[in-house]
């Protein structure tokens, strides 16, 4: 299910085209499916799925579509032993159903979702919080995107008539992916008309990661590249099922999309666990698709989930299967929500705008990549229309975004360079919660910290100010706290919500230190606490949001030393506006 708001915290090769390794548009059934049909998906080595396609015929069941680059055939029957059967047949590896409820009549004739009526957006484009906390603002005087640059929008379907999308929506790569094949068909890849409201989920991803720079409305990440929508989602419950997932990760690799955004977790099980046969098939199917995707070349960004867990420490899920009745059951770490926790996969975390965990967040060691702003985002919503939603949902596309400057400024950058790039120039953050487990650098809540636009593009903005003191100033051991003044003048009103603030301190086991930058005003920002960390010096940089104070005036950097047998001193320190 997708990945939105808090109050929703669940969180295709026609049979023909079998061997071509490339998607053709689906053509619809003429017959809907029988009561009692399920999907499944058989799982074959890869290029050798033709002899299992003719068992699947032979056992009651049809063969809906195919991939053979990556042994993955989605079948219907009716049978009730049509997985048992086929896990008997000589090269099928695995087998499993994607489902615990019948495939719904409207998957032999899908229906191609209305446009919606549009709304003229109001003139202008306000600065948002979440944009100026990732240096999106700063980025943009540097580097829009490159219109070469696609990210696919994998989500409930996109408004690409949105005045504030459509001039960077490209529908010649957009399609639907919902019931599990695809359809090329005009308008298939807009939100599903069945959900009431019509679904605003993946048109609000959308405007995050590029709503276009037109004095319309808002700005997005990357308003200089291209979107494409693949609607994922079926039916009125919006379900993200196995084969719809398949679906869409081989079409992002056959049509080149540089990023996707996978803002939902595979329906119906919130983890699939390896040893379920059906969830171990979902597990298979759905790793292969993505591996596949990133062979192409695709960076795949997903978010973590809204359900405030321990992706590192599973115990419990009563949440699945969501498509029929859910059961309590117990779990281990083998157990994954994909797409985010497939391997390859950038996992976003979610931040407010004080830096700190939402509180939907799920967290984890070493399951979280990168931090974003997810709470309270204003974005696109279908017919012309603006909101707010709040999830890893809204974190994700941030991510994305950021991805997508990044390949505009490095066009050759592969997949693993793109994530090595997010992590390296990533902003740290501190620890916030009793919870949170792991050092500034690199921790459970924010993985390697809080993803940074104006570093994708290279750096400080034309304009950007820069004051700095050089001057050594000692730190008493375990004494009274030292500061070190800057005075900052011909900066116009207020500081900025991304503050860069450097910090050079020599000082042997940096764990004893505290760190505050303290404002004209008094008010004291921490920068770091005191912990175990006893490696030397501390060469950082920390972000802060300073917008509620006046710029000009005296900072300083206060630091205290809580511990005795170390000593040490500031060496210099720097603010940039």
């Amino acid at each position: 299910m997708f990945l939105g708001s808090r109050s929703r915290l669940r969180a295709a090769v026609i049979a023909a085209a079998v061997g071509a390794g490339v998607l053709a548009a689906a053509t619809p059934a003429a017959a809907a499916p029988a009561a009692g049909t399920r999907a499944y998906l058989v799982i074959t080595a890869p290029g050798a799925t033709a002899g299992a396609a003719t068992a699947v015929g032979s056992n009651g069941g049809t063969v809906w579509t195919s991939y053979d680059a990556i042994g993955v055939i989605v079948a219907h029957s009716g049978a009730a032993d049509f997985a048992t059967k086929m896990r008997a047949i000589s090269g099928v590896q695995k087998v499993g159903a994607t489902r615990t409820s019948d495939i719904p009549a409207e998957a032999a004739n899908p229906p191609i979702p209305a446009a919606p009526t549009q709304s003229t957006p109001a003139a202008g484009e306000p600065l948002r919080t979440d944009m100026t906390q990732i240096g999106a603002d700063k980025a943009w005087a540097i580097n829009t995107g490159s219109s070469s640059v696609t990210v696919g929008v994998l989500d409930t379907g996109v408004d690409d008539l949105h005045a504030d999308l459509k001039p960077n929506f490209d529908a010649a790569n957009s399609a639907s992916c919902a019931y599990g094949k695809l359809d090329t068909r005009t308008g298939s890849w807009r939100a599903n008309t069945a959900t009431t409201p019509i679904s605003s989920h993946g048109t609000h991803v959308a405007g995050t990661i590029a709503a276009a720079k037109n004095n319309l409305g808002m700005v997005g990440v990357a308003p200089g590249v291209k979107i494409a929508s693949v609607r994922v989602s079926e039916g009125a419950k919006d379900f993200f099922f196995p084969e719809n997932t398949i679906c869409a990760m081989v079409f992002s690799g056959d049509r080149g999309f540089e990023v996707t955004n996978n803002s939902y977790y595979t329906d119906p099980w919130l983890f699939n666990c390896p040893d379920n046969a059906d969830q171990d098939a979902i597990l298979e199917g759905v790793k292969r698709a993505v591996a596949y995707a990133e062979g192409k070349g695709v960076l795949n960004v997903a978010a973590a989930g809204n359900s405030n867990y321990n992706l590192a420490s599973k115990t419990s899920d009563s949440t699945s299967p969501n498509d029929s009745t859910a059961v309590q059951r117990t779990i281990t770490n083998a157990c994954l929500s994909v797409p985010t926790e497939v391997s390859g996969v950038v996992s976003v975390a979610s931040i407010t705008s004080a830096n700190v965990k939402s509180s939907f967040s799920n967290y984890g060691t070493d399951k979280i990549h990168i931090a974003a702003p997810g709470s309270d985002v204003y974005s696109t919503l279908p017919g012309g229309k603006y909101g707010n939603l709040s999830g890893t949902s809204m974190a994700s596309p941030h991510v994305a975004g950021v991805a997508a400057l990044l390949k505009s400024t490095n066009p050759t950058a592969t997949p693993a360079q793109l994530r090595t790039l997010l992590a390296t120039q990533a902003d740290d953050l501190n620890c916030t919660d009793s919870r949170c487990s792991g050092t500034t650098a690199k921790n459970n809540f924010f993985g390697e910290g809080r993803v940074d636009a104006l570093a994708a593009v290279g750096g400080t903005p034309p304009g950007g100010k820069e004051f700095e003191n050089t001057a050594d100033v000692q730190i008493p051991d375990n004494g009274a706290a030292v500061t070190s003044p800057v005075t900052v003048s011909g900066i116009t009103g207020n500081a900025p919500a991304t503050l860069k603030v450097d910090v050079n301190i020599v000082h042997t086991y940096r764990g004893d230190l505290v760190v505050d930058l303290v404002a004209p005003d008094g008010t004291a920002y921490r920068l770091k606490g005191s912990n175990g960390d006893s490696a030397d010096n501390l060469v950082a940089t920390y972000t802060v949001n300073a917008s509620s104070e006046v710029a000009n005036g005296t900072w300083k950097l206060q630091v205290r030393d809580v511990a005795a047998q170390d000593v040490g001193y500031v060496d210099s320190w720097k603010l940039t506006f």
